[in-house]
């Protein structure tokens, strides 16, 4: 029981990744570190059919789920040495080859859902993407709306006071090292394969993600109580490798951009539903959901948004203004 939890199913995720109509034409692979289960996977295995249809069966594409080719830094270094062509990454990851394509992932630099899709939709959007493209050699072709990260515990959390000392599961990317600084928890980077086994025996005691991740993680299993902080609008980048794209022919590039931009939609929609209705859920399955003082948050936070942080002031005043 505690090596299945633990691992979130990527032991298991191999013989249900691939689209089930890998034959003829070129494989590609496709790597991720979210759940079969997940709105991304399902999505991607319908852009990759998609996929497969519109170009007579020239490129079939193979979805790997559940960190089964790595966890987030890996499968941004395999996309740059060519080991896979395709992946889905949060654009804090992404942040480390660009820095501004972070910019939408400090904490509470986005005030809500509205101010995401102003972002996704502009002109900022647009050309931070393009200075990744630039910088990477890679083509970040889309954007999927990822939910609000919510902290969950074995205690309240009501004030960022409440956080000190609190040993917080974070990612390994600078924008979550700011919110633990800013509420002075102490940031432990772990793997997400390895958060529920880290959450069930102590190595740390709290964690934060969207309310579908803590879902479909089982996080709620160890963890009593949620704290809907929404303190990152996150998202992720669907990035089509540079060796892959050179591949392509100009029809093809196309199908490929237009198919991933319609499963972004589709997914982020999926997303936006469930976290709506999934407060409810959490408590009929008996936890403590709470909301905070998220003003109180969110002044923490401000303060530490254009601290060495990788962006202009310009950028982020720009982002503000939407």
């Amino acid at each position: 029981m505690i090596s299945r939890r633990s691992l979130g199913l990527s032991a298991l995720a191999a013989p249900f990744v691939s689209n089930a109509a890998l034959a003829q034409g070129t494989r590609l692979r496709w790597a991720h570190v979210y759940e079969v289960n997940e709105p991304y996977h399902t999505e991607a295995l319908w852009a990759a059919q998609q996929i497969q249809q519109r170009t007579n069966g020239r490129w079939n594409i193979e979805v790997f789920a559940a960190s089964a080719l790595g966890n987030e830094p890996q499968i941004n270094q395999a996309l740059t040495l060519g080991t896979v062509d395709m992946i889905y990454t949060g654009v804090a990851f992404a942040g480390a080859s660009f820095r501004p394509i972070a910019i939408s992932h400090a904490p509470y630099a986005l005030r809500d859902y509205a101010h995401f899709q102003a972002y996704r939709g502009s002109d900022l959007h647009r050309e931070l993407v393009a200075g990744y493209d630039r910088q990477t050699n890679h083509h970040a072709v889309a954007l999927t709306y990822y939910g609000d990260r919510m902290v969950t515990a074995n205690r309240s959390i009501m004030q960022p006071s409440d956080m000190r000392g609190l040993k917080l599961r974070v990612p390994q990317a600078p924008s979550f090292l700011m919110f633990a600084r800013a509420v002075g928890a102490n940031a432990t980077p772990i793997a997400f394969a390895e958060v529920y086994l880290a959450l069930q025996n102590g190595t740390v005691d709290a964690q934060e993600n969207p309310l579908p991740t803590i879902q479909a993680k089982k996080f709620f299993e160890v963890q009593s109580h949620i704290s809907l902080t929404g303190h990152i609008t996150d998202s992720l980048l669907t990035i089509i490798g540079g060796g892959l794209m050179r591949r392509l022919n100009e029809n093809e590039r196309g199908i490929f951009r237009e198919v991933l931009a319609q499963a972004a939609d589709r997914c982020g929609a999926a997303i936006r539903t469930q976290e709506q209705e999934l407060a409810a859920w959490f408590r009929a399955q008996g936890k403590t959901v709470q909301t905070p003082d998220r003003a109180a948050f969110r002044a923490a936070c401000v303060p530490l948004h254009n601290e060495n942080v990788g962006w202009t002031r310009a950028q982020y005043d720009r982002l503000q203004a939407l």
